[in-house]
């Protein structure tokens, strides 16, 4: 079967597809033409689905997906620079949280939003671990503050430097500084040797984090939990991935306790001309 097909009815010939395959594996001849696979496209698409995307006739259907397949883009929710930058400056890192769960099926929707980021290549290597039970992510907390008391042994200028010994303090005296009390946790992990991996799963963890207002949630990056999770072997036993595959992230989930009224200033940005 051809990797892809082109109706030649719908096709206006204007080589949106062509400039737009980013591993430049469509030619289109002449304008009497249609576009067809270039020699070797088989093995080299990334079934990224572009060439059906910038299709405005709807003329090409690829063989992993036909334009019946992929919703139209909508006009219905312009975004304003002003809304955009107004949104992106009122995010905030949540950690302090409502004692209420977030029903699985409100998380499923983050995730699958959270799934259309980018990947190199299309690899898509990203794979979704929640932890959802609170017990459980105060169990997993626990573990990241064995590992510094650990540290705190063993590299203790180093632990000192990062506030650990703070945090173990705050345990003992019953506060969580490591996942905030947070009632879930959403972890990224992927094979350890999949070089698109460590951008990839940042990349949708910034999608989740944006995406999260919009279902009155908020979250936080678990900086802590993503280091111990890749080195401390009892926490890595108790998150039990997929054999050779390691974290790649984290982040807290859950309603916020209290609502933000400001936008903090940030420093300027330091741009350098080339």
């Amino acid at each position: 079967m051809s990797l892809f097909i082109v109706d030649e009815k719908k096709c206006k010939r204007d080589g949106a597809c062509v400039a737009e395959c980013p591993v430049g594996i469509i030619e289109l001849k002449d304008h009497d033409s249609v576009p067809t696979p270039a020699k070797g496209a088989g093995e080299l698409c990334v079934h990224c689905g572009h060439c059906v995307a910038v299709c405005r006739q709807g003329a090409l259907s690829h063989v992993s997906l036909t334009p019946e397949q992929c919703p139209p883009v909508g006009n219905e929710w312009p975004l304003s620079r002003e809304g955009v930058e107004h949104f992106l400056r009122a995010r905030r890192s949540i950690r302090t949280y409502k004692d209420k769960p977030v029903d699985r099926n409100v998380l499923g929707k983050l995730i699958d939003i959270a799934r259309f980021a980018p990947s190199g290549h299309n690899s898509q290597p990203v794979n979704w671990l929640v932890i959802y039970d609170k017990d459980k992510v105060r169990h997993l907390a626990g573990l990241v503050v064995d590992w510094m008391g650990n540290l705190l042994e063993k590299q203790p200028l180093m632990a000192k430097a990062m506030h650990m010994d703070l945090i173990v303090d705050y345990w003992k005296a019953g506060m969580d500084a490591v996942c905030r009390s947070a009632p879930h946790l959403i972890v990224t992990h992927a094979p350890k040797d999949e070089p698109t991996a460590p951008a990839a799963c940042t990349i949708a963890l910034t999608y989740l984090d944006l995406a999260a207002p919009s279902f009155d949630l908020g979250t936080c990056w678990a900086g802590f939990f993503n280091v111990a999770a890749t080195v401390w072997p009892p926490l890595q036993e108790s998150l039990r991935l997929p054999e050779g595959h390691i974290n790649f992230g984290a982040m807290m989930v859950g309603y916020p306790k209290y609502k933000y009224y400001r936008l903090p200033l940030r420093n300027e940005a330091n741009v350098t001309w080339g």
